[in-house]
Formats: C-alpha cells, sequence, structure tokens
C-alpha cells in the first residue's frame, strides 16, 4: 500500500473507538494489497511485564479457523503415536533422533512443537533452539500431551497461541481480508475473551488497556474491548 493511499484511510477512518464487528467492516473494505492480508488483532495490557508472575499466555480455537497454515513438529518416541501424529496431519514426527537432528543443525523448520510428557527432558537438549522462538512445549499451551494426535488436530483446526511480549503486547492474527466480515469479527472476539480468561492473579487494576484491529498493511481502528 503506498504512502498516499495509507493517507486517505487515515483520513476516512473513525477517530473514536468503534464495536468489533464495525472494524472488521471497514479494515476489510480498506484492504487493498495485492495480496489477501491477514487480519490482526493487538491488545496492551495493564500488567507488568518484568514481572514472570504477570506473563499473559494461552491458546484460543478460533470459531472460523485459522488464517495461516501452521507446521506441526511432534516429538514422542512411541510408534504407535508418531503414526497417529501423521494420520493427524503432523508434518514433522520423530523422537530422540528427531531431537538430535534439531540440535545438531541448531534450526527448527516447524511454527508448532508438540511434545509427549517423556519427552521433555529430551527436548531440554534444544531448548536454545526452540526458546527464543517460543515453541517449548507447555501445558498452558496445549502442546503437551499422553496422545499428541489430538492437540495436532486442535492446532490444524484453529487453535492458536499467544504470548505477552515484552511491552505487555499481545498480536494475533484472526482473519484474511477476504473473509466475512462476521467470521472476522467472531474470531477476534474469541481472542479477546481468551485473553480475558488468562489474567494473571496478581495483576491489579485495569487489565486490558487498549485493542486495535489492523491487515497487514493497512491502518488500525481502536475497538472497545
Amino acid at each position: 500500500m503506498t504512502g498516499k493511499r495509507t493517507t486517505e484511510i487515515e483520513k476516512t477512518k473513525p477517530t473514536t473507538t468503534v464495536s468489533i464487528k464495525e472494524a472488521a467492516v471497514f479494515v476489510k473494505e480498506h484492504a487493498k494489497a495485492k495480496f489477501d492480508e491477514t487480519v490482526e488483532i493487538h491488545m496492551h495490557l495493564g500488567v507488568d511485564a518484568k514481572q514472570s508472575d504477570q506473563t499473559v499466555r494461552g491458546t484460543v480455537s478460533l470459531p472460523h479457523g485459522s488464517p495461516r497454515s501452521i507446521k506441526v513438529a511432534v516429538f514422542t518416541e512411541n510408534p504407535v503415536l508418531q503414526e497417529k501424529a501423521k494420520e493427524a496431519g503432523a508434518d514433522i514426527v520423530g523422537g530422540v533422533e528427531l531431537v538430535n537432528e534439531i540440535a545438531a543443525k541448531k534450526s527448527f523448520a516447524a511454527d508448532v512443537a508438540v511434545t509427549t510428557p517423556d519427552m521433555m527432558k529430551e527436548l531440554a537438549k534444544i531448548a536454545k533452539v526452540l526458546g527464543p522462538r517460543g515453541l517449548m512445549p507447555n501445558p498452558k499451551t496445549s502442546t503437551i500431551g499422553p496422545d499428541p494426535a489430538v492437540l495436532v488436530k486442535s492446532l490444524k483446526a484453529g487453535k492458536v497461541s499467544f504470548k505477552m511480549d515484552e511491552s505487555a503486547n499481545i498480536h494475533v492474527g484472526v482473519a484474511k481480508a477476504s473473509w466475512d466480515a462476521d467470521k472476522i469479527a467472531d474470531n477476534a472476539r474469541a481472542v479477546v475473551d481468551a485473553v480475558r480468561q488468562a489474567r494473571p492473579q496478581t495483576a491489579k487494576g485495569e487489565y486490558i488497556l487498549s485493542g486495535t484491529l489492523t491487515t497487514t498493511m493497512g491502518v488500525g481502528l481502536k475497538v472497545q474491548l
């Protein structure tokens, strides 16, 4: 999107906060890039990001699916569970040998890592590869379980994870601009509800300070949360 086009859209956008549905209609109508832009919701939280007990993270099943396909890796030594994970749609499946391969290459070509509990001690070997990308399996993100196939199906069906950054912000892609505005709004509301439910017990005062709905190349609209 050119700077001139952005400026023109800025002139027409609401100057006050609007409902998520109104914002969905606006960003959809003004998505003019040559590709199908992702619609994103951004929230700024009233928590102390420096306190580990105020970290906000979790998962949410988007009612209309995820705007992006994700590559899922499954770690398990159990051959039966490996086969079930493949049938569920896992893109990469392996046990100790996969861990050793990642450790040697120091790279990981997947968007999500799922594991059985017994493999966590092995994954410690590649914590420096997975950790910086926020990919270490965690119960809070529903990526550890006795049956990885169940987790893979949920992820492929539209379950996404969210995690607050160091500035107490959360960013989640919720839809594509080509989708119906109602579906965009439904997915955005689902994320807001999930973040609200993930409020840390130690957080005080106002929790969600602001929210914005925007597209990859578009302008942002402040939304009522």
